[in-house]
């Protein structure tokens, strides 16, 4: 049986043909850098894997799939738990992995607690820049199942308008015939960064390159004593981060994008979504996906990308 005959779907969501082949990493390819929120150094590394098998984690030889159905809320990252393990912060990964068209990849982890059941993706700038140069570094090629075969790649499309939303928030995904986003976030509590909204043209791996992948995470400067305290960004530094203060601005300029924060919602939101993917076949769905979050501390953008994923494979 060919892997889309076992595609989950809804009525929201055709799978289509797109006329390319499942691809693979040509190569492994190793990284290893300091987790955001943890503070722990890990090192990842991207295998190939045979066709139909999607994206996992293997973690002490624990897998997690790289899968919506494993998603679980956490503040200000995307987790996936499963069978006692849980690996955080894997939106970045996901996202140049999904946008590279890195359809099936087995993505080892290791990290200096031998006996820990969490693991957590490295932050490195805070963009998923050095996750695309990884792929970029070995490159792909035709991912082939047990018996040498190719497999077609399917694409879902959307049917009829779809959207999920949480207090102010939304995400809305209407029926197109190319992937476009357009994101639009309002910190009030941030003159600098404002109300702020990008629109991607048609997406692509070289758009998804030049204009999303090199737009850092950022943080408001009077919130992070409330995440510290929270437990989380314990490995945050100027370094991985842009730091915006509410009276004083951009404390660590020159940003890459004047509208940098909105671009790396973009960034997020692929990755999210990616988790909607099966069997090697593609997670993004072909739509115009409009989002718009009211941000503060907090809230739950990640939470809300999964939502959509889920209402679209028919979960909720």
């Amino acid at each position: 049986m060919s892997s889309s005959n076992a595609l989950r779907s809804s009525k929201l969501v055709s799978w289509n043909r797109t006329g390319r082949l499942q691809q693979t990493l040509a190569d492994c390819v190793e990284r290893q850098g300091k987790a955001l929120h943890s503070g722990k150094v890990s090192t990842v590394r991207l295998c190939p894997e045979r066709a139909s098998r999607g994206r996992y984690f293997d973690f002490r030889s624990n897998f997690v799939p790289a899968s919506v159905e494993f998603a679980q809320v956490s503040p200000l990252c995307t987790t996936l738990y499963k069978g006692g393990f849980r690996i955080r912060t894997v939106e970045h990964l996901l996202s140049a992995l999904e946008a590279s068209g890195v359809d099936n990849c087995r993505i080892e982890i290791e990290d200096s607690d031998t006996q820990g059941h969490d693991a957590e993706i490295p932050i490195f700038d805070g963009s998923a820049r050095e996750w695309v140069a990884a792929v970029e570094e070995v490159g792909l090629t035709v991912a082939t199942d047990l018996d040498g075969k190719s497999v077609e790649k399917m694409a879902p499309h959307v049917n009829e308008p779809v959207y999920a939303w949480r207090n102010d928030s939304f995400v809305a995904a209407f029926p197109s015939e190319v992937v476009r986003i357009t994101y639009g976030i309002n910190f009030s509590q941030a003159p600098v960064i404002g109300c702020q909204w990008f629109s991607t043209p048609p997406l692509d791996n070289l758009v998804y390159s030049m204009q999303i992948a090199l737009s850092r995470t950022f943080c408001i400067y009077e919130e992070v004593e409330q995440m510290r305290n929270a437990g989380l960004i314990k490995g945050g530094s100027l370094e991985n981060a842009i730091v915006c203060s509410a009276s004083k601005g951009w404390l660590n300029p020159p940003l890459h994008f004047s509208d940098e924060p909105c671009r790396h919602k973009i960034l997020d939101l692929i990755g999210d979504l990616s988790l909607f993917a099966q069997f090697g076949n593609q997670g993004l769905p072909v739509a115009h996906i409009v989002a718009y979050k009211a941000c503060a501390f907090g809230s739950g953008g990640h939470a809300l990308h999964t939502d959509l994923a889920r209402r679209l494979i028919g979960m909720i």
